[in-house]
């Protein structure tokens, strides 16, 4: 059996995976792409940028000096995918890992709390990932475009893990009991971290255009609805399958 939960894991994995890959790369890509041109433009005003775009170079150097810049170009780069092929590729291999990261999770989830995944249920397996991981965290942290001011990272992954783990126990308390006090239960976990709230971003300019942000937000969290939807359909499909399948071996018999 767990054998089979495994592997119907990294199944739907990589099916969800694929699919949400070919979404990023038409959809989410370009607008990263995009945002990526206003980087360092927040601190200049108008004037400044013109000189800025003149000495790119230089960007984010203290009064952009010759000897700092011939300094910094003397350094190594971190090494970075190239855009096109490689950087697809990279990122197409990073979605399928996470995919079979989060299907390995809920794979545990429905084990550990006796709750099977199957065809039948698998939608609402998907709709409860999409919250967990998705809604609930950018209700307080939305999706960020490079160049968009952002609170300190540790925080801003405390708050994400506690807000996933509270909403997620919300939903495996529904789905053992219906009982008033269970749902009382149930919404407190999933108001309390945000009545805690999500730590702020600094109170800083962005050269980020607001309707970018907010195309980037929007078409970031319709992607991962689709991931999620794939995912907890496919792999409630070949649990149901897998499971005939060794319904129907002989006893005995090598599966």
């Amino acid at each position: 059996m767990i054998r089979n939960l495994f592997a119907a894991a990294l199944l739907a994995a990589l099916c969800a995976g694929l699919v949400t890959a070919g979404l990023q790369h038409f959809r989410v890509t370009p607008l990263i792409l995009h945002a990526e041109t206003f980087e360092g433009e927040g601190s200049h005003s108008h004037g400044e940028a013109a000189v800025a775009a003149d000495h790119e170079h230089a960007a984010g150097m203290p009064e952009h000096e010759h000897d700092a810049v011939a300094t910094a170009a003397a350094e190594p780069e971190e090494w970075a995918p190239q855009d096109g092929f490689e950087r697809t590729a990279y990122t197409s291999l990073a979605t399928v890992l996470a995919a079979a990261g989060f299907a390995l999770v809920i794979g545990a989830v429905s084990m550990f709390a006796n709750i099977p995944i199957t065809f039948g249920n698998g939608f609402f397996w998907g709709v409860a990932g999409f919250v967990t991981f998705a809604l609930a965290p950018a209700y307080g942290l939305p999706p960020e475009l490079p160049g968009m001011p952002a609170a300190d990272l540790v925080g801003r992954q405390a708050w994400w893990i506690g807000t996933a783990l509270a909403t997620g126990a919300a939903f495996i308390l529904l789905a053992k009991t219906r009982a008033s006090w269970a749902i009382a239960v149930a919404i407190a976990l999933v108001a309390v971290p945000h009545i805690i709230g999500a730590p702020a971003a600094p109170d800083e300019s962005s050269a980020v255009p607001a309707h970018l942000a907010t195309e980037f937000a929007a078409v970031t969290l319709g992607t991962s609805l689709v991931f999620w939807l794939i995912l907890g359909v496919v792999f409630g499909k070949l649990n149901d399958l897998f499971a005939t399948s060794r319904a129907t071996t002989p006893a005995g018999a090598t599966a």
